[in-house]
Formats: C-alpha cells, sequence, structure tokens
C-alpha cells in the first residue's frame, strides 16, 4: 500500500524545513510506502530551490515547478495528476494543517472509508479572519445545493478511486471541498486544531480568499439566481400595487403630493436590484466564458522524479 501527499507551495521558504521533518516523522509512522508531492505554484522566493534539495535527498519526494503562479486549486490539481498512490492526502504548506493527522486520517480510510475529511474543531486565526470564516461557511450552508462539510478546507484524504474521478473534472473555477462533497463516496471526519502558520505571513490575501468564497458559492448553488428572480418577482408587485394606489387616487380625485421624492427612490431602488441581479447573473456568465476558452488548469514547466534520473 502506498500514500500520496500532495502540498501547494507558493514562497513558503520559511515553513518548507520544518514542514518536511514533521511530515516525515507521521509517514514514516505508517508503516507503509509513500511519496511527497510538493507543487512549486511559481514561488519567488528560495523555496523551489529548497524543494530541489529535498528531491535530492529523498527519492520519495517529488517536485512539480509550474511555469507560473496557477492559483492553489490549480496546484493541487496538478499534484493530483502526478500522484500514484492507493490514497491521496491533500494539504497546505504552511503547517496549519498539522502532518501529525494524517495517520488518523488512514486509519480511517483503511477502516473503508473512500474520503476522509479533516475538519477544524478550533482554529488560530486573526479576530478579522474567523468571523468572516464563519460568515462564509454559513452563508455557504445556507445557499449550497449539495451537502458540504462545513468549516473544512483542502486537508483530508481521497482513496485511489475518489482521486482519480476527481482529477477528471476538468472546470477551471474550482472549490476542492465541494467537488470533493459533490462526488459522493462514503464519508468519515476527523476533528483536528488548525494552529497558526508556522512562520511568515499568509499567501492568501483577503482578496482571493473572496474569490475562492465566489467559486465556492456560485460553482454549487443557483440559489443567488432563484434569489434575484424572487425579488424582481417582489418588486414588480409592489410597485404594481403602488401604481394601483396611484391609479385609484387619481380617479377619485384624491390630491397627490406632486414632487420628486417617491419616484426617485422608487427608482434608485428598483435600478438597485437590477444591477444586483446583473452582478449575480455576471459571476455565472464569466465562469461559462472561463470554461468555453477551454484553458488548461495549469503547465508544468519541469517535474523532479527519481527515475528522470
Amino acid at each position: 500500500m502506498k500514500v500520496s501527499v500532495v502540498i501547494p507551495i507558493f514562497d513558503e521558504e520559511e515553513c518548507i524545513e520544518l514542514l518536511y521533518k514533521r511530515l516525515k516523522k507521521a509517514l514514516l509512522g505508517l508503516e507503509m510506502e509513500h511519496e511527497v508531492i510538493f507543487v512549486n505554484d511559481g514561488s519567488r522566493d528560495r523555496s523551489p530551490a529548497m524543494l530541489t534539495a529535498l528531491h535530492e535527498q529523498d527519492e520519495a519526494v517529488i517536485v512539480l515547478n509550474l511555469s507560473r503562479n496557477f492559483g492553489h486549486q490549480p496546484a493541487i490539481s496538478a499534484g493530483l495528476a502526478e500522484a500514484s498512490g492507493d490514497c491521496v492526502v491533500i494539504m497546505d504548506g504552511d503547517l496549519q494543517d498539522p502532518p501529525e493527522v494524517i495517520p488518523a486520517l488512514v486509519a480511517k480510510w483503511q477502516e473503508g472509508k473512500k474520503v476522509v475529511v479533516a475538519y477544524r474543531r478550533s482554529r488560530r486565526e486573526g479576530f478579522l479572519r474567523q468571523r468572516l470564516f464563519s460568515l462564509f461557511y454559513m452563508l455557504l450552508g445556507t445557499v449550497s445545493d449539495y451537502p458540504i462539510p462545513l468549516d473544512a478546507g483542502v486537508f483530508g484524504l481521497m482513496d485511489r478511486q475518489v482521486a482519480d474521478q476527481l482529477r477528471g473534472l476538468r472546470e477551471h473555477n474550482r472549490f476542492l471541498p465541494g467537488l470533493r462533497a459533490w462526488l459522493g463516496f462514503p464519508q468519515a471526519l476527523v476533528p483536528y486544531d488548525r494552529d497558526e502558520r508556522a512562520a511568515g505571513c499568509p499567501k492568501q490575501s483577503l482578496i482571493r480568499l473572496t474569490r475562492y468564497a465566489l467559486d465556492a458559492i456560485f460553482s454549487f448553488s443557483y440559489k443567488p439566481l432563484r434569489l434575484s428572480l424572487t425579488a424582481g418577482l417582489i418588486m414588480s408587485a409592489v410597485c404594481f400595487a403602488y401604481a394601483l394606489v396611484l391609479l385609484i387616487k387619481r380617479l377619485l380625485g384624491i390630491d397627490v403630493v406632486k414632487g420628486f421624492t417617491t419616484p426617485t427612490i422608487a427608482i434608485l431602488f428598483l435600478g438597485g436590484v437590477q444591477l444586483i441581479s446583473i452582478g449575480i447573473l455576471g459571476e455565472y456568465i464569466g465562469r461559462v466564458y472561463d470554461e468555453v476558452k477551454a484553458r488548461p488548469l495549469y503547465i508544468v514547466e519541469k517535474v523532479l522524479r527519481k527515475k528522470d534520473e
């Protein structure tokens, strides 16, 4: 039996050495063959050189150098395409996902679970990020058309069968926890405490996290479209009723206060609703546009693996 570990890396020179040591200790305790796939997602620091050095000293280390920074989710997809294990573990490279949890994930897999999700029992983040993450998961749980485990990121394990199916999904705006849930298969949950970053600063800015959240919502739910339609119908009904009241008052000779306040408020309000609806529609159309172009998710510049030497 063999376990593959896929780790996307983007400017993580402060974490790589400690990550490797803790990861190897956890994997050697499994008494299974293993491989560690580091995906260098266009790093600009010493990360590529450090990963190359790890590959040279450890034949179990595979390094994929992408031609540029394609993003967190495409980098994971590149690692999945290279993984050859009977099961595949995906984790981040900043040590917020502790490698010591991997044996518990493997144990659940050995019990027959095809997907083992590591969900965050607690997390050490700044106040703003914690509040935003809580808001996101609350919103995702409300609008998602599929049962997606909440407060769970990419950290987890997939059976070979599941990994192959996931690799076959080629959509560009990817939210891996949602795709993993959409595939189905028997699942198990393993709780863990999410640590602080081992070193350095977060590489996922709030803007990137916002885009990631939008991918999660718009890729797995049509409810925003339905909500905009519902809002449009309600507003149309209200405006029709208001127009009917004004017409009756006019026919009955009741004075109507002259001015522009009421029509101005109505126009601005309806215009705002229309713009919001158009914006929601644009999010979906933009994703359709990405799929129609059919560009590759990533481009691998170089692969370092033992058999190439």
